[in-house]
This record gives C-alpha cells, sequence and structure tokens, in this order.
C-alpha cells in the first residue's frame, strides 16, 4: 500500500492525542458542576444517557479517522489498462564492418549514424523499434519493443568489432530482417538499411524485391562522403593496407544503395557532415499509414480511497442518528 498525499496521515497523530486528552478528562464535566450537589447534577443529566453520548463520540472519531485515510489517497493492489497505440514496425539494419570506422564523416562513419539513429529513435511514439547488425554475417541483436530506453542502450553499445565474421554481406543483412517481422501483415513493416553500401556478395537486389512481396518498404542510408576515407586500425593509429601496400579508400556506393530502396519501394536517404539527417527520415515515417498495436500499460497501484471515504460516511450518518436520550425518565 501506498498513500498519494502521505503527509494527511499526520492528522492522525493530532487526532490521537486529542483522544488521549479526552480520555484522561473524561471526568470534567462533573468537575465543571463540583459545586452542585448530586440531586441537582442527577436532574441536569437524567434525560441524557452518558453511555450513549460516548458511543456517538467515538463514531464521529472513526468517521475522522477514515476520512483522514480517504483524503490521504490510498493506493492499494495493481492494476492493467490496455493501451492502444498507432505506429510501424520499424527495423533498423545496422553495418558493422570495419568500414564503418573510416573517419571521412565525423567523428567516423558508425558513430555518425549512431548518433542520428539515437535522434530518430527518440522522436518515435507508438512505433515499435528493432536492430539489426551486420557485416559478412547479420544477426537480431533487438527485436521488435516500444522500450525505447531499451532500444537506446542496445544501439550505444554497437561497435564494428560485434561480428567476427567481416566483410559486407546486404542480402544476408536483409533476408535477417524478414524474419524480425512477428505479424503476417501486408503493410506497416519498415527497413531502414544504414550502410557504406559495399556490398560483397551482389544478392540484396533480388533480396529487396521479394521483400516488396511480404509487405516490406526498404529505405537505405548511405553513411560517407563522396571523396571517402581510410580505414584505420586500432593498433598504433595505422590505416589499412591492400595485398600491395597501399592505403585502402572506402567510397560509398551510392548506386547500389538507391537500386536497393528503388527495388524495396523505399527511399535513398546520405548520413555525412552535411546531407541528410534523422528529421527526413522521421517525416517519412510519419507520412506512412499507422496500424493500431495492442499493448498493455501497467500501473503499480490503484485508488482506493472510495472504499474509505464510503466507510467514513457510514460512521458519521450512524452518529448523527444515533440516541443520546434516555428511553425511560426516573
Amino acid at each position: 500500500m501506498s498513500f498519494r498525499h502521505d503527509w494527511v496521515l499526520f492528522l492522525l497523530v493530532i487526532q490521537l492525542l486529542f483522544w488521549i486528552f479526552l480520555y484522561f478528562k473524561k471526568d470534567s464535566q462533573r468537575s465543571a458542576l463540583s459545586k452542585t450537589n448530586d440531586d441537582v447534577y442527577s436532574f441536569l443529566v437524567r434525560k441524557i444517557n452518558l453511555n450513549s453520548i460516548k458511543i456517538k463520540n467515538r463514531l464521529v472519531f472513526l468517521g475522522l479517522f477514515f476520512l483522514t485515510i480517504a483524503a490521504s489517497g490510498p493506493q492499494i493492489g495493481t492494476r492493467v489498462r490496455p493501451v492502444e497505440r498507432k505506429g510501424v514496425d520499424l527495423v533498423i539494419v545496422l553495418d558493422t564492418s570495419k568500414s564503418m570506422d573510416a573517419n571521412d564523416v565525423t567523428p567516423s562513419r558508425l558513430s555518425k549514424a549512431k548518433l542520428e539513429l539515437n535522434k530518430l529513435i527518440k522522436t518515435l511514439n507508438g512505433d515499435r523499434v528493432a536492430i539489426i547488425v551486420f557485416a559478412g554475417s547479420s544477426h537480431l541483436y533487438l527485436p521488435l519493443t516500444t522500450d525505447y530506453e531499451a532500444a537506446l542502450l542496445f544501439l550505444n553499445e554497437i561497435e564494428t568489432d560485434m561480428i567476427p565474421n567481416q566483410g559486407t554481406s546486404l542480402s544476408s543483412a536483409l533476408n535477417t530482417a524478414l524474419t524480425a517481422f512477428t505479424e503476417e501483415l501486408e503493410k506497416f513493416k519498415v527497413v531502414l538499411l544504414v550502410t557504406d553500401g559495399e556490398d560483397h556478395e551482389g544478392e540484396a537486389i533480388d533480396v529487396a524485391k521479394r521483400a516488396t512481396m511480404a509487405g516490406m518498404i526498404i529505405n537505405t542510408v548511405a553513411v560517407g562522403s563522396d571523396e571517402g576515407g581510410l580505414i584505420p586500425i586500432e593498433s598504433n593509429n595505422k590505416y589499412k593496407l591492400d595485398k600491395k601496400g597501399r592505403l585502402v579508400t572506402s567510397k560509398v556506393d551510392q548506386a547500389i544503395l538507391k537500386d536497393i530502396a528503388e527495388a524495396g519501394k523505399g527511399s535513398f536517404y546520405w548520413f555525412s557532415n552535411n546531407r541528410d539527417s534523422y528529421i527526413d527520415i522521421k517525416n517519412g515515417i510519419n507520412k506512412m499509414e499507422k496500424k493500431v498495436i495492442s499493448t498493455h500499460e501497467y500501473a503499480e497501484y490503484d485508488d482506493r480511497y472510495q472504499l474509505f471515504g464510503l466507510i467514513s460516511l457510514s460512521f458519521f450518518l450512524v452518529s448523527f442518528i444515533y440516541p443520546t436520550k434516555e428511553k425511560k425518565l426516573k
């Protein structure tokens, strides 16, 4: 049990002290008439039942007690309230290959992507979100959820060393995205493929066409600059070299990403230092038709002041009608 206004409970202490005061002053009525003889005193109180007065006072005190409890806002037990939310299922497919460490975008491609996706997730309202990470293979990192705090936590932990099997398999990532959706609906399913576009297998367009048949819309996001960038190696601040000892420059493959977006009936975006941002993606999602997502919101406590208020009212009513006169006069 908890109380919405627990400071009101302090009034119970005052009531208790007042009750104790009256208990020790129970003979004060007779003391006030100490100079009156017994016959006069009996005549004055002959129509009053003193025991009935005591009972009536106790009923009033009990009424005040339960009224104070009601005013403090008691909350007891738990309740489950169904909530309807409208949104889409958004699956973020994020490239974690080593080329995403290129720093042609400040501070790096992966950091830039995570920054924009972080802002995007914070603006979601009712949409479910999932995260897939991929390099040479792909894995469902976070299933569909409306827990955006958990999504942000998982997103912030993504690094390029998560998947040992390096490379960039866009087709594998899209195939995993196909299995991420939990409902067999023909719409309301959005894939956001975030990558620098280097595809080492070349089957992504065919997978995108197949995905549209399942009701998915595939948006692609290129991450990088026109000029490309070097791929840093963690040890000794060096950069990746090819087999001939030359520096490897990773460039964004716009063509493949635009073709995937076209085949997936989606849009193409570009994260760089001065191009698109999460706002462009959010605007695109807002234009989509939303489905009703039924979830449940769990409230910790349920207000129960009504019960205590009813008990208080009952004691007051009984005290008002309780007789204090003697039925038979002596």
